[in-house]
């Protein structure tokens, strides 16, 4: 989506984001992202669903380092064909699938899965959108099969938490604590393997660094000062992530098939 037809007083804070060029938005950051990788121990061949697959550059990533195959499911038809060029010009046209559709209809996508992925999108559902996407993942999944998650961490304040988030990234955001993430895997039967939890690092600069190198983050911050609308919406995330720095962080997870 490009910022002459962004509404920005009116767009997802991930949307703002992915137009002042951040490319990296998940509340963990790259670290996290790889740690989950780690706990993977993908084998090549093995198949991926990636759910919101964006513009491509996470299942591109997937099948450079681990030579697996992945399914990308997008909703937004302008990031399925951005995704679709990065995937020919990468010349992975035979790894990587994307697929237009809705996370909430995985039983269109035909077979199972090893691994199903999704990063930063179980957050922005409502409890019940929690449930029935984690069912639909858990049918989707291979016997022995991983759900791999990276999502935000509310330790406290849950509900305070979620409506001041609601008002300055304009969806409904409702971050758990762990012990509710892990309910409502178990409840989905999914089973935990592993966790982790950490500060929140979306805007933090220094992390920008680490996820973004020096030259993406310089052109990052040129956007936001030179560009108002961006600035403004940044400038208010910023001041929410800052209000509740004690209590948001990120949680990633690695939960199995029964």
């Amino acid at each position: 989506m490009t910022n002459t037809i962004l509404n920005f007083s009116t767009a997802s804070g991930h949307q703002v984001l992915a137009a002042a060029g951040k490319k990296y938005l998940r509340p963990g950051g790259r670290i996290a992202t790889e740690k989950l990788c780690q706990w993977a121990n993908f084998q090549p061949g093995d198949r991926v669903l990636e759910l919101a697959s964006s513009f491509g550059y996470s299942a591109i990533s997937l099948v450079e380092r681990y030579h697996v195959k992945v399914v990308g499911i997008e909703k937004n038809p302008e990031s399925v064909a951005s995704a679709r060029v990065n995937v020919r010009f990468a010349g992975l046209e035979n790894e990587i699938e994307i697929i237009e559709g809705d996370i909430f209809h995985l039983d269109k996508i035909p077979g199972k899965f090893d691994y199903v992925l999704a990063e930063a999108i179980l957050t922005m559902q409502s409890p019940p959108g929690k449930a029935k996407l984690l069912t639909e993942i858990h049918n989707k999944l291979k016997p022995g099969g991983k759900f791999l998650s990276h999502e935000l961490l509310a330790n406290d304040q849950e509900a305070e938490i979620s409506a001041d988030l609601a008002k300055v990234i304009k969806v409904n955001s409702t971050p758990l604590s762990t012990s509710n993430w892990i309910q409502a895997f178990t409840q989905a039967g999914l089973q935990v393997q592993k966790q982790e939890t950490g500060a929140m690092s979306l805007l933090n600069w220094w992390r920008m660094l680490q996820d973004e190198g020096i030259f993406n983050t310089m052109r990052i911050l040129w956007n936001i000062l030179t560009q108002p609308a961006i600035q403004k919406r940044v400038l208010e995330m910023r001041q929410v992530f800052h209000k509740y720095e004690q209590e948001l962080g990120y949680i990633i997870i690695c939960a199995g098939t029964e």
